[in-house]
């Protein structure tokens, strides 16, 4: 097992140590204090714990070497894993949503919520607290690893605690506003669950591009091309195509030489620029370079 993968697993047992025991403290802290909000907090960091354990699973899945099936490697396992993680954290934000406004037509039709107590509201101050030094924590290893699943991961750690947050004013409305706004519990869950559909969709809608082979962003195409020109006796780079495979990055490409150097001198000139595109992208980028005669090609047209 390889450092990266080594890191990754340690961070993610510490957020996944914290969110089971977050888990079970919400549930109580809903159930012993009558909080709707608590309860669907507590659903949500139960989607945190399992989604820790999709990252590890497919982490171990994408740290597997080529082979004859996989020819480049399994990177995009990580990749369905963090897509997994989004569609685990939108199901999470309709099901908070649905049960939210449930709970809020119930109050209007004359259904008495009970009034949270002061654990619930205790409950929700801690685990902003927790929640919000687990996504630092994991945010900057995520980062630092380059590991997409784990960045993933992060977000679902902050959209907890933003979760908790809004649990946070929805209590604390209702235990020390009264009575009439004991309905502001189930609309705190309402609120949260919007912000947790909308980092879901921004997760999913990252992996997705990566699934389906989108190119890298034009700032890092142009920083390609620029590369190339930097090279002595390479020129006219074309047919350019990139992409993101899993925390690799991929290049293929056309470049022209002068068609009278030796087969040798064209060799380390492609060599070259291979090493100064790895010193840019990561020294496990996949890099294709296909060499062209710049003569054949004037002959050509």
């Amino acid at each position: 097992m390889d450092n990266r993968q080594n890191g990754i697993y340690r961070v993610t047992l510490i957020g996944s140590a914290a969110n089971l025991a977050l888990t079970l403290l919400k549930f109580l802290a809903g159930w012993l204090g009558h909080s709707s909000a608590m309860i669907a907090d507590a659903i949500h960091s139960l989607s945190d714990f399992i989604t820790d354990i999709v990252v590890i699973a497919f982490v171990k899945i994408s740290a597997r070497p080529a082979d004859r099936i996989f020819t480049y490697g399994y990177g995009k396992y990580e990749t369905l894993g963090t897509c997994v993680i989004a569609l685990v954290l939108i199901g999470v934000g309709v099901n908070v949503m649905v049960q939210g406004t449930l709970d809020t037509i119930a109050h209007f039709r004359g259904a008495i919520i009970p009034r949270p107590s002061m654990l619930a509201l205790w409950a929700a101050v801690l685990s902003i607290a927790v929640k919000e030094a687990v996504y630092q924590y994991t945010i900057r290893a995520g980062r630092h690893l380059d590991s997409p699943a784990m960045v993933a991961n992060a977000w679902h750690h902050r959209s907890d605690a933003l979760s908790s947050v809004g649990t946070l004013i929805g209590i604390a409305g209702a235990i020390f506003l009264g009575d009439r706004w004991r309905v502001l519990d189930p609309i705190a869950a309402i609120v949260v669950s919007v912000f947790i559909m909308r980092v879901g969709w921004r997760l999913l809608k990252t992996a997705l591009d990566e699934l389906l082979e989108k190119a890298l962003p034009a700032e890092d195409e142009q920083r390609i091309l620029q590369i190339v020109a930097s090279l002595p006796d390479v020129c006219e780079p074309h047919h350019l195509r990139t992409r993101h495979i899993g925390n690799r990055v991929a290049i293929d490409m056309h470049i022209r030489v002068d068609g009278n150097i030796s087969l040798n001198h064209a060799h380390n000139l492609t060599t070259q620029l291979e090493h100064r595109l790895r010193d840019a992208f990561g020294q496990n980028a996949l890099i294709s370079i296909h060499t062209e005669p710049i003569k054949a090609s004037k002959e050509n047209k």
